[in-house]
């Protein structure tokens, strides 16, 4: 596959149909927001390990975190038929 011609214009370098000054913060935006995710996902996984030495099951808080974010119908729709599954098996 042939590249387009290489061309200049006022408003930047260009690229074929891409301008490379837009393509160059597109992508600077998107690397400054994967460190702040990295950065937040360190924070998330300090926060574990403190409610983890603070005694609370981990597992149970982020089963909490998951059932917090659905619509409410949803996790009572759930709970109803894991109680009707636990009843039909004796538990």
């Amino acid at each position: 596959m042939a590249l387009p011609a290489q061309e200049t214009t006022e408003e930047g370098a260009q690229w074929g149909n891409i301008g490379a000054d837009r393509l160059r913060s597109l992508i600077e935006r998107i690397e400054r927001l994967e460190e702040e995710r990295k950065s937040l996902g360190s924070d998330i996984k300090d926060i574990y390990a403190e409610a983890k030495s603070a005694g609370y099951d981990v597992k149970v808080i982020r089963q909490l975190i998951r059932i917090r974010k659905q619509e409410p119908a949803d996790v009572e729709e759930q709970e109803t038929l894991l109680d009707v599954y636990r009843r039909a098996l004796g538990m």
